[in-house]
């Protein structure tokens, strides 16, 4: 019995030998206070040298293998191994935990670092992906994380000379990174020829962008920036582990066993040999260092710390040593001293002493050694070693007495007989020998009963017996010295053994749990003097229990410390200590055993703050000691909230169905009905399984909450108010302690806490994501700025929030059993309590994490189970009432002592001024001073009390109470059975509010002619409601079952009622007394109806599938109604009396004829037609629109038709209210719905005039009110119905732009393909033939000629080192919107194109540009807060896109946001403030995002909408409300805490308005939304509810919208025909009544602006025809900006040959001439057709252009003229040369020809002839310097040389390679092989050009990559410099003349960019 209960003694650490220098370093560091922190095992260890003490920091759970300290020296972080392992930050001085980072590594944190001001923390992990991660530590908040490197990551630091630059090094890398916004970007150091690419351990960083860091072979490598600069070679002879950086330089560390010290700029200043010293030995390797004024600390690789004093350098000091490699299994103790003994597999045996805490001798052995015993003497050391021998030593000199071995295995286990005269040695080969000491160890015997090797040996005291236990867990006896076993179980009873060191035995059966047959315990020793015995396990545990301990599963107190096993655990001679070794972790800890504390001991060794914690939970015998639950309690655990389908499965439920469904929806479907419902009264509290939940406001109103509603009560005047923003059942409530706010936290898969205001009943705030299931608790802290809740999942989560940002401060685990409370410490708003089952926690946070500490009862104290709990008048003291009826009182966490307070559990407490209240089972409120010694005032809950005000009947007395609550001069009291009671301090006790209690509630009926209906319920009560203005329950009368329906008779005199037992009865509706009563069924009756007029039949159907129809005047049954398969579910009547319709559980709709009985088939479109009494059915064909798309999860339970036959109202078991119009005919009819009710809505009913509906709820036991709003009576409020599922099937109208938009799918460029349909074999990966004269080496030959004819041949060839991006012509308008934006006052203008950022200067046309983006920009936007001018954020393509921040003066980018949308960014806007920044995501659901933007925080996101999303805009004066607009889609929100809350647009207030596609939104005052449509309307919504249309504002769509901040004028622009009146911009007032409009003088035919801006007196237009035009708004005069092409690719490109010119020709059908000294396009010709190719004759006095249908034109420059065209081939014309010497003109088309033309023979231009056998299609031509030949690059990756003119194939390897090239733009040839990249599997190199000086090349890709080589570039993979901006695909580039500029056009963007380049200096 005795084991029921942990021992009452206590081990304390208190020393550790070792330190950790295997796989870890850096490690080892001084503190401010001179000690030294390090760690080993699971244990941070704080020596202070001069005291020789340490302390211990055991906030972890297993292995620590990193450390940091922090800058200020005092703080210290470690990280640790495991499944989900943490970073604790803690003090070295106090050793507590400050705070814990989890929940984001996985394996292991490998290492750690503080930055230069110890703000942020970042960490390595050991995942796969190595994983970076940077943490504001103090807030335990995740800042940024990134995948670190494919390999391992060694080492990480900040660099403390640059802010938010980080290195880190590893296997064969170092990175560097920047952290800007959340995204951590690195860049991999370049080794280059400086050094060899390597393995990097260590590093540190210095001034001037300097890197140190310590290489695998000894050398220290030099970075500068993020190159290689120089090597130190030779540093250290082997790999440098360490390297620390202090004032006066930097110390490295390595594997040569060296300390080198260096000076600040890296000169070497000393080196310390440590092998040289006496210390020293072979081998020794340094894996951390630590470098501090004139000291030196030095951690080694074999668990040794040695301390340098660097004047006395040869005499290093060691401080520590341990263990090191292999495992350490064998501890003895000295049977008479002090002493400790250990022997490890590193072959060293080791002497410590207790008392001294040293190693006072040392002996290295020739095996690894398994066991040690030291014979009673004290005189003789035995060993026994890995390889079966064993080994004795004298003890005082460690000099050997024998070494025996008669074994092949190791020896396991060794002992001393206890009279000194044998040694028993147990061995793997499960046999036992036994020698005689004083005969020099000659074998005596042995022992060979087991069958598997021996693990424990133990001898009787009389030294006649030996116990021994194996490997099977087999426990023998043998007799001594002989070795024969006993088998006699009498023999051995009397034995009493020496020692108990057996884990198998009837004395220590308790040590292993109940139900396990485990061997995870490594070693016990049993202290019979102190009668405890403790064990070492497999998990690192160390355990106490009693001794001996005979039931399995004794409670313990357990130990954490060691890391994984723990091989061995002795007590000293003495017992005073515990000595525990450590298998992996090498370590020896000293515990100090403390016997039978008492409890003012107890406060100094509080139990150990772990993670973990120390006390007994763990184990689990019979839980005899805990007293029963009460039944109200147990009830209640059993409550389990789960559902099949939660509300927030709906979205996805329905897009699935509607998948299926696509086919059934094709008529078109009923519009909702024009009435709607309002809920008016609830009557209902809940109370039987939540407490605390009731309040007073400061205003006096009241507030809980029922089902899904938050109530606020006006008790004056009878009213309540709703929070109707939950969606499934609330669990729990809390009042903010200083204004009207309550949280409240309901039941979901995600569930969330709602924090809202009481007057307003807005939300705040709305917290989720780290729950599951349901949210039972929550607590306000004393400021009320922090908010506590506890979850209901299977460890019920507490989570600590800062409610109103919405953010997650920190997280912990609860409990396994549930939580009923969670209170904040109103005095240190960092601490809170639990209380729940068997569980009172206290709770202090430390960052991201909460430490729990449990409520310490004291020795013979039992856990109790806390029902509710508070804090009392100091920070201390905390009171708990418990489920026995006791009041706990406690100080800290200690139980100071308990006050009987009630008969039955505590529900409810609460603390006043001056003293305290609780509430309990026994129904009584009592009233106790502020020490609870004395009861002040008890109130009893008695019907006899109530006061005549009251609101109705109390059901019984002394009902348990669940709530208590103060203020206003009175108690507010709510009980289980769901009533709220308001008792004033005199003693009268007043009802305010009740519903049903426990059990479903499903029968009701509405009064025929007086507003009050009837209930009857599973409870057993039938009640009498009124729902006149006095809300209040009438009467009600007990019954002896439940029942399930009620009705009233019409005349309203009786009232009919079916029970649950298959009986009914009918009573007097005004008294409740009955009349008569039957009882022929078994089962539930489910449905009971009176005939029509008179009332003279009553039908009564019952779940047995039976009608009985009863004759009333005589009570008879007069006829019984068969033929139903199922159970009864609802029953109506004709007008007649004669017919019922009857609905059954298997969906039957079946027809009888009354009062007989006999089934009637009625064909299915009369049934409308029959005149119907009540209408409740829920099938048939006039409401199979009731019925939602996801009907199979849910059903329709109840209907009700309106009197006047139009409204079907219907509730389902979702718990929604719908109102249908009726008949509701077709699938899935459009509806309203409301939301209110948890679950199932049970019944419906209409009063008899329709003026309330009453809704009752199963689950929630609540009875609602609504009022019925007729059509055109609108309230302007907060309208809660929603369009029906399926959305409107109208199209939102079309236009091809808009559907273009929607449609494109944005090549993202890393996964960018061919542009051309190219077959055939890469050129690099093409088998070269050897030429046919291979020159040899020395020849005579002529030199070769020169590849490429030179035109500036005067000047020195000058090599082009560099091109930067000049010009851009082009602008992206085709698909984006909204950016164009004016700057500095309207100086500058930015737009983008590609993925460049452009600001254009008006008045100069200069350009500058941020080119930070990796891929298209999509969206473009300037922040307009004064606060933050000049800054534009810009969002692009990309798989995982960013966001990038930006200054457009500097082009600094400011924060870089790494999102989650996929795919693409495709909207951004700032708030009014300018701090938050919203995106949308081109990802499937289109997410909304809210972003921090200068932290890099994510605030909120939110899946938008299934359809595009075109733009989203915060209002301009609002940093919580935007509007999203799209296809068919416009939506209003909200952002609250973190949580983004949506309303759609509300169309239903004007008559046929219907749903477009919107495109553009604008602002006005008084919360006015203007959303431009497709149609070209404009939609005005006041709120989220439409008011009117501005009809036509333009044509057609309204693609740009724009709200002037300063005037509140807003423009719009569209797509529309010019016209005299119409124009496609448009200035509009404020409310958008009256117009401006302005024509774009552009020539187009349509103009469709894409883009406004409003500046001063000035409009900016951007154009799908990407112009951006400056409009004056009083001249209405046009200035065209920036020009560019339409359409791409723009495939021709051609620089004139002497002037600053060049010609583009495109898809778009223009020819355009572009200057560049003047930024401009200087001409554009119009060809009506697609235009591939353009080129200049040599002197620049033609231009030949290539059609895509396969004409040619010749035109004149001086005249634009044609000179000739041609059509000879039917496909495009890929590329037109002019021969050098004018005279001939070649073309290249895709039908795999080259044609000559003659043009000295005139324009008629007549083919002369043409190439033939070319095998693909032709993509670039170059002619000869001679004119004589051409070459031609063909779509198979094949270059062929043509003779000119005769068209003749050049086959001749060696005449091909003698010819000079006029030009050169093949990307083919083995001249430009080296142009080709390894990356090109699926793109390809597609344009090149040769500069003019012929040394350079410039080559464009699929990749939209612009290269710069040098020419030419035979070897593959040549060297380059890259160039990025264009989108996928450069189409063409060429050089300008005099190499002055390259030239670049895309294909995707349709842009030109213009690179300057820049030469190499002379």
């Amino acid at each position: 019995m005795a084991a029921r209960s942990a021992p009452s003694c206590h081990l304390r650490l208190e020393w550790v030998y070792g330190y950790r220098g295997h796989q870890c370093r850096n490690n080892l560091y001084y503190t401010a206070a001179k000690e030294i922190v390090y760690f080993v095992a699971g244990v941070g260890v704080v020596y202070s040298p001069r005291e020789h003490r340490q302390k211990f920091y055991r906030g972890h759970s297993d292995d620590i293998i990193s450390l940091a300290l922090h800058p200020e020296r005092v703080l210290v972080a470690t990280g640790q191994v495991g499944k989900e392992p943490y970073i604790c930050v803690w003090d070295s001085y106090t050793v507590q935990t400050i705070s814990v980072l989890k929940d984001v590594h996985t394996h292991g944190i490998a290492c750690l670092a503080f930055d230069l001001d110890g703000q942020r923390l970042v960490s390595v992990g050991l995942d796969s992906k190595n994983a970076v991660c940077v943490w504001d530590w103090k807030r335990g908040k995740m800042l940024s994380m990134a995948p670190g490197h494919t390999d391992r990551i060694f080492d990480i630091s900040w660099d403390v000379y640059q802010p938010n630059k980080l290195v880190s090094c590893g296997v064969k890398h170092i990175k560097f990174w920047s952290l800007c916004g959340n995204a951590l970007t690195p860049k991999r150091g370049v080794f280059g020829k400086t050094g060899d690419l390597q393995t990097i351990l260590c590093l540190a960083c210095a001034r001037d962008e300097l890197t140190y860091s310590g290489a695998l072979n000894g050398d220290i490598y030099v970075w500068k920036g993020i190159n290689l600069i120089r090597t130190i070679q030779g540093a250290h002879t082997a790999g440098i582990f360490s390297m620390n950086a202090c004032e006066e330089g930097f110390a490295t560390g390595g594997r040569d066993g060296c300390i080198r010290l260096w000076d600040l700029t890296f000169k070497p200043i000393t080196v310390i040999d440590l092998r040289e010293t006496d210390q020293g030995y072979k081998g020794l390797s340094v894996r951390s260092v630590c470098w501090r004024g004139d000291h030196i600390l030095v951690g080694t690789q074999d668990s040794e710390i040695f301390e340098i004093v660097v004047h006395e350098r040869n005499k290093p000091f060691l401080i520590m040593q341990g263990h090191c490699e292999g495992e350490l299994w064998a501890l003895a103790v000295h049977p008479t001293k002090p002493l400790a003994v250990t022997g490890s597999d590193d072959r060293s045996v080791r002497i410590w002493s207790l008392v001294d805490h040293a190693l006072i001798a040392r002996c290295n052995m020739e095996e690894p050694i398994r066991c040690a015993a030291v014979n009673v003497d004290g005189i003789h050391l035995a060993l026994g070693m890995k390889d079966g021998s064993f080994t004795v030593l004298r003890v005082r000199d460690m000099t050997e007495v024998v070494h025996i071995k008669d074994r092949k295995e190791a020896i396991h286990e060794l002992k001393y007989s206890p009279d000194g005269t044998y040694l028993a040695v147990g061995c793997n080969d499960s046999s036992v020998d036994i020698y005689g000491v004083s005969q020099r160890y000659k074998k005596f015997g042995e022992c060979v009963g087991s069958l598997s090797f021996i693990t424990h040996l133990d001898w009787s005291s009389d030294s006649r017996y030996l116990q021994t236990n194996d490997g099977n867990g087999k426990r023998l006896f043998y007799r001594m010295p002989g070795g024969k076993e006993v088998t006699n179980k009498e023999e051995i009873k009397g034995v009493h053994w020496a020692s108990w060191t057996c884990v198998s035995g009837l004395e220590v059966n308790g040590i292993w749990p109940k139900y396990s047959d485990i061997n995870d315990i490594n070693s016990v020793d049993g202290n019979y003097t102190g009668q405890v015995l403790v064990t070492a396990d497999d998990y690192g545990i160390v355990k106490l229990f009693r001794y001996p301990c005979l039931r399995k599963g004794a409670k313990f107190k357990k130990y954490i410390g060691h890391s994984a096993h723990v091989t061995n655990v002795r007590w000293s001679h003495d017992y005073q200590w515990v000595i525990s070794i450590g298998g992996a972790d090498h370590s020896v800890f000293q515990w100090k055993f403390i016997p039978e504390r008492k409890l003012k001991d107890a406060l100094h060794i509080a139990p150990q703050e772990n993670l973990a914690d120390s006390n007994s939970d763990e184990s689990d015998s019979d839980l005899s000691d805990v007293p029963e639950l009460d039944s109200e309690i147990e009830q209640e655990t059993q409550l389990t909230y789960r559902r099949q389908v939660y509300t927030e499965d709906l979205p996805q439920l329905k897009e699935q169905y509607k998948e299926k469904q696509k086919s059934g929806t094709s008529k078109r479907r009923e519009r909702a009905p024009g009435n709607s419902i309002r809920l008016h009264f609830v009557h209902g509290y809940r109370g039987y399984d939540c407490r605390s939940n009731l309040f007073y406001t400061q205003i006096g109103e009241i507030v809980y909450h029922v089902a899904a509603v938050g109530v606020i009560y006006n008790r004056q005047q009878n009213t309540q108010r709703f929070y109707l923003g939950h969606d499934d059942d609330i669990l729990c409530l809390a009042i903010h302690p200083v204004k009207d706010y309550v949280a409240t936290g309901q039941v979901g898969r995600d569930p969330s806490v709602h924090i809202w205001d009481t007057e307003t009943i807005k939300p705040l705030s709305i917290l989720k994501g780290y729950h599951q299931y349901g949210v039972c608790a929550v607590d306000f802290s004393a400021d009320g700025k922090r908010l506590a809740s506890v979850g209901i999942d299977d460890s019920h989560t507490i989570v600590l929030w800062d409610w109103k940002k919405g953010e997650k401060l920190s997280i912990a685990r609860g409990s396994k059993d549930k939580i009923f409370v969670v209170k904040m410490n109103p005095y240190v708003p960092d601490k809170l309590i639990t209380a729940g089952i068997k569980h009172m926690k206290f709770w202090r946070r430390a960052g991201g994490g909460l430490i729990g500490r449990k409520g310490y009862v004291g020795t013979p104290g039992k856990n109790d189970t806390m029902m509710c709990a508070v804090y009392g008048w100091t920070e201390e003291m905390a009171f708990s009432g418990t489920s026995t009826g006791d009041v706990c009182i406690w100080r800290d966490i200690f139980l100071v002592k308990t006050v009987k307070a009630h008969d039955g559990p505590v529900f409810s407490m609460h603390a006043l001024e001056k003293g305290f209240v609780t509430g309990g089972k026994d129904g009584v409120v009592a009233l106790w001073d502020d020490s609870f010694e004395r009861c002040l005032k008890t109130y009893a809950i008695k019907r006899a009390a109530l006061a005549p005000g009251s609101k109705g009947l109390l059901l019984e007395d002394n009902p348990s109470i669940r709530a208590i609550s103060l203020g206003h001069g009175h108690l507010l009291v709510g009980t289980k059975n769901g009533e709220i009671l308001e008792v004033d301090k005199s003693g009268p006790i007043t009802l305010l509010v009740q519903g049903h209690m426990e059990g479903e509630v499903w029968g009701l009926a509405t009064h025929p002619y007086l507003p009050i209906c009837a209930t009857v319920s599973d409870d057993k009560t039938l009640r009498i409601w009124d729902l006149s203005p006095s809300h209040c329950m009438l009467a009600v009368r007990k019954l002896k079952k439940g029942g399930r329906c009620c009705c009233f008779s019409p005349d309203g005199k009786a009232l009919a009622v079916g029970l649950n037992d298959g009986s009914f009865l009918m009573a007097n509706a005004d008294t409740l007394e009955d009349l008569v009563s039957f009882h022929h069924r078994k089962d539930i009756i489910s449905d009971i109806r009176f005939s029509p007029g008179s009332g003279k039949y009553l039908a009564v159907a019952s779940h047995d599938s039976f009608i009985d129809i009863y004759n009333v005047m005589s009570s008879k049954r007069v006829g019984t109604c068969k033929g139903a398969t199922s159970y009864i579910t609802h029953i109506d009547w004709d007008v007649r009396g004669k017919l019922l319709q009857v609905n059954t559980g298997a969906k039957e709709q079946l027809f009888f004829e009354a009062p007989r009985g006999k089934k009637q088939t009625i064909p299915s479109g009369e049934v409308e037609k029959i005149g119907w009494a009540s209408w409740t059915s829920v099938l048939g064909l006039c409401c199979e629109g009731i019925w939602p798309v996801i009907g199979e999860v849910t059903d329709v339970t109840a209907s009700c038709l309106t009197s006047d036959k139009t409204v079907l109202a219907t509730g389902d078991d979702l718990g929604f209210v719908k109102l249908f119009r009726y008949p509701a005919k077709g699938k899935f009819g459009k509806f309203k719905r409301y939301v209110a009710h948890s679950t199932h809505v049970t019944n419906v009913r209409w009063t008899f005039d329709d003026s309330m509906l009453v809704t009752l709820g199963g689950t929630d036991m609540s009875l609602m009110v609504w009022t019925n709003e007729m059509e055109g009576y609108r309230e302007k409020r907060p309208c809660d119905s929603e369009e029906s599922d399926i959305d409107s099937e109208e199209d939102g109208g079309y236009d091809s732009d808009v559907t273009r938009e929607n449609e494109i799918s944005y090549t993202i460029r890393a996964l960018s393909t061919n542009i051309r349909p190219v077959f055939g074999i890469k050129p690099h990966l093409q088998q070269k033939e050897p030429s046919v004269d291979e020159r040899p080496p020395v020849s005579r030959a002529p030199p070769q000629p020169v590849k490429l004819q030179t035109n500036n041949v005067g000047k020195k060839k000058r090599p082009i080192e560099d091109l930067v991006l000049e010009l851009v012509f082009g602008y992206r308008g085709r698909d984006c919107r909204n950016n164009v934006h004016y700057l500095n006052d309207g100086d500058d203008i930015i737009y983008h194109t590609a993925s460049v950022g452009i600001v254009h200067n008006i008045a100069t046309g200069t350009q500058s540009f941020y080119q930070e983006h990796n891929d298209d920009i999509l969206c473009l936007t300037v922040n307009q807060h004064p606060k933050f001018i000049n800054i534009v954020a810009t969002g692009q393509v990309a798989t995982a896109p960013s966001i990038h921040i930006w200054d457009a003066v500097n082009k600094q980018t400011l924060s870089i946001l790494r999102c989650y949308h996929s795919k693409g960014v495709c909207s951004v806007s700032f708030s009014a403030t300018g701090k938050l920044l919203l995106s949308v995501g081109l990802d499937p659901e289109h997410t909304i995002t809210i972003w921090r933007w200068q932290e890099g925080a994510k605030i909120a996101s939110r899946a938008g909408h299934n359809q595009r999303i075109f733009v989203a805009e915060f209002r301009p004066d609002s940093d919580s409300q935007f509007v999203s607009v799209g296809v068919k889609h416009v939506k209003f929100w909200t952002l609250a805490g973190r949580a983004l809350l949506s309303k759609k647009g509300l169309l239903s207030t004007l008559q046929d308005a219907r749903m477009q596609t919107m495109l553009a939104v604008a602002f006005g005052a008084n919360n006015l939304t203007f959303t431009g449509t497709i149609s070209g309307d404009v939609c005005v919504w006041k709120d989220h509810i439409l008011c009117r249309i501005v009809a036509k504002a333009h044509n057609g769509p309204v693609f740009a919208m724009y709200t002037t901040l300063r005037d509140g004028l807003i423009v719009t622009g569209g797509k529309e025909r010019p016209s005299k009146e119409g124009g496609a911009v448009k200035l509009w007032d404020q409310e958008l009544r009256r117009c401006r409009a302005f024509r774009l003088e552009t020539g187009q035919v349509t103009d469709c602006v894409r883009s406004v801006c409003r500046g001063k007196g000035k409009i900016l237009v951007g154009t799908r025809n990407a112009e951006i035009i400056e409009v004056g708004e009083k001249n209405a005069a046009c200035n065209i900006l920036v020009n560019g092409h339409v359409d791409g690719p723009i495939w021709g490109l051609a620089t004139h040959p002497s002037r600053d010119f060049f010609l583009s020709a495109a898809e778009d059908g223009t020819v355009r001439l572009w200057d560049i000294a003047d930024k401009k396009m200087l001409n554009k010709v119009n060809l009506g057709h697609a235009a591939r190719t353009v080129c200049y004759s040599p002197e620049g006095d033609m231009v030949a252009i290539g059609m895509k249908n396969g004409e040619f034109i010749i035109l004149l420059v001086s005249s634009l003229k044609i000179w000739g065209k041609k059509r000879d081939r039917r496909c495009a014309i890929h590329d037109i040369r002019f021969s050098p010497d004018s005279r001939f003109l070649a073309v290249g088309s895709s039908e795999n020809s080259v044609d000559f033309y003659d043009l000295t023979l005139g324009p008629t231009l007549n083919r002369i002839s043409y190439c033939k056998d070319i095998p693909s299609f032709v993509i670039q031509m170059d002619f000869s310097a001679d004119s004589r030949h051409l070459q031609v690059s063909t779509g198979c990756y094949k270059r062929h040389v043509y003779e000119v003119p005769s068209g003749k194939h050049l086959m001749d390897q060696a005449a091909i390679d003698r010819i000079t090239w006029a030009t050169w733009t093949s990307i083919l040839g083995d001249e430009v092989m080296g142009i080709w990249s390894r990356h090109a599997e699926k793109a390809d190199v597609t344009c090149a050009c040769v500069s003019h000086s012929g040394i350079s090349l410039v080559t464009g890709d699929d990749f939209g990559m612009v290269k710069l080589f040098d020419f030419p570039c035979p070897e593959k993979f040549a060297k380059h410099k890259r160039f990025l901006g264009h989108s996928p695909h450069v189409t063409n580039i060429r050089f300008t003349s005099g190499d002055r500029h390259v030239i670049s056009a895309g294909g995707d963007d349709c842009s030109l960019f213009v690179w300057k380049c820049v030469h190499m200096p002379h």
